[in-house]
């Protein structure tokens, strides 16, 4: 058997672990990002809405990055999961903390 012909998933249930894992995991990435980037930019100084919609402008124009390069990569879907998950969650957490910190 050839490598060619064995596979782990069909074409279709990949493609759609790809495009669950952009759009979620992008979403759920794209929202850490803009908590943390929010606090960060009124705590630096900004006015509350500017600094909302500025992290909400960047964060759609990261999700939409996320998504197109999870759907058009290589990599295990897994991966795509682990990393924009881990990495929202993380952003998230700095976000609170950075809320936290402001009196």
């Amino acid at each position: 058997m050839s490598a060619t012909t064995v596979r782990s998933r069909p074409p279709r249930l990949q493609l759609a672990a790809r495009v669950g894992a952009g759009v979620v995991g992008g979403y759920v990435f794209a929202w850490g990002f803009i908590a943390a980037g929010m606090a960060l930019m009124f705590k630096a100084g900004m006015e509350f809405h500017d600094a909302e919609f500025v992290a909400s402008a960047l964060g759609l124009l990261l999700w939409l990055v996320a998504l197109l390069s999870v759907v058009a990569g290589r990599r295990h879907p897994a991966w795509a999961w682990l990393g924009l998950v881990g990495g929202g969650a993380l952003l998230a957490a700095l976000g609170s903390f950075v809320q936290s910190t402001m009196a």
